[in-house]
């Protein structure tokens, strides 16, 4: 209900009722208007039209960073908002450790993507100059894919049938030889179902690793799920972000390793808490796979600035807005 333009929003806006409350661990995960959008659903008015919201506190903290936009925003808002962390209200939970692994491009890797590099940032470029940024997100976005694809594992490019290797699948290797060592029960997430794929038939198959999978187009889901949290002799989880990101309660691992960054950290978050919530009992390692020198180390950074918009609603506000040169930079 943070888009007040869909269907969803405009029924639950009819909804007539003496008392309203909105519960959500991520009130602005984009920009600002998803604030103003709970706000009307609570408190019609309160905070204005969109088009003076848009007016008085959106464009100027967004565009110009308008300190004393912010300073009366959150002021206003202030009284109205009850916000607890995780850390702050169950402190019998056991300390979350999280660890960047970086690996550098192999050869050919580097070499590919490299020319792919070079070429989208000329297409990217010519193309901001003929339209606006609006119009040339789809091809901002297929190009990004690209380069995050190929930083996974080349396999994942359909443009690319010779490149095998990657670096990162490597690191991944390794780190499940020490892991399982330890007897370490372990949820491995990707964005890409061909990258689990790939994983499941170059490194678990191989290894006579006991695993199971988890996709959108995985049947007897449940089934699938409680297998893991029974079964000693399993201890890795190959899951899809968007088929087990959200809804599962997984605490009998305490291992997570996000193989591929999102550009959205919330949804990271929403993947690492499947094992740190509540009934957790052991320390959570949580490794996030980074490539050196590509898209991802950039991703890294700009979740940074995402994290920053939770500010809004703490006592100092910063907002996250994806500019020109930001797109750019990330070529």
């Amino acid at each position: 209900v943070k888009n007040p333009k869909t269907k969803t929003y405009k029924a639950v806006k009819s909804i007539k009722a003496d008392r309203k409350l909105a519960l959500s661990g991520t009130p602005i995960e984009n920009n600002l208007t998803e604030l103003w959008a709970l706000f009307n659903l609570l408190m019609p008015g309160f905070l204005g039209t969109e088009r003076e919201f848009n007016e008085n506190f959106k464009n100027p903290i967004e565009k110009k960073n308008d300190k004393q936009a912010k300073k009366l925003l959150a002021k206003k808002i202030k009284p109205f908002i009850l916000r607890r962390t995780k850390e702050s209200v169950l402190k019998e939970l056991p300390p979350k450790i999280e660890i960047l692994k970086y690996t550098k491009f192999k050869e050919k890797q580097a070499k590919l993507y490299e020319t792919v590099r070079v070429s989208l940032n000329k297409k990217i470029r010519d193309l901001l100059k003929k339209q606006k940024l609006e119009k040339s997100y789809i091809h901002i976005l297929d190009a990004l894919l690209k380069l995050r694809q190929i930083a996974c594992d080349p396999r994942l490019l359909n443009e690319n049938k010779d490149i095998k290797e990657s670096a990162k699948l490597e690191l991944l290797e390794d780190l499940l030889e020490e892991l399982t060592k330890e007897n370490r029960k372990i949820l491995i997430f990707s964005q890409f179902v061909k990258m689990l794929n790939i994983i499941e038939k170059d490194i678990l198959l191989k290894k006579d690793y006991k695993y199971l999978k988890l996709t959108g187009q995985t049947r007897k889901r449940e089934e699938i799920i409680r297998k893991f949290k029974e079964d000693e002799n399993i201890n890795i989880f190959l899951i899809s972000l968007k088929a087990g990101g959200l809804g599962l309660n997984l605490t009998e691992a305490d291992t997570v390793i996000i193989y591929d960054p999102w550009w959205n950290p919330f949804t990271e978050q929403q993947a690492i808490d499947r094992a740190y919530r509540i009934g957790q009992e052991n320390k959570v390692f949580v490794y996030k796979l980074i490539v050196e020198n590509s898209i991802e180390e950039k991703i890294l950074k700009l979740q940074e600035a995402k994290k920053a918009l939770q500010t809004i609603y703490e006592k100092d506000i910063s907002v996250f807005k994806l500019s020109k040169e930001d797109i750019e930079s990330l070529f």
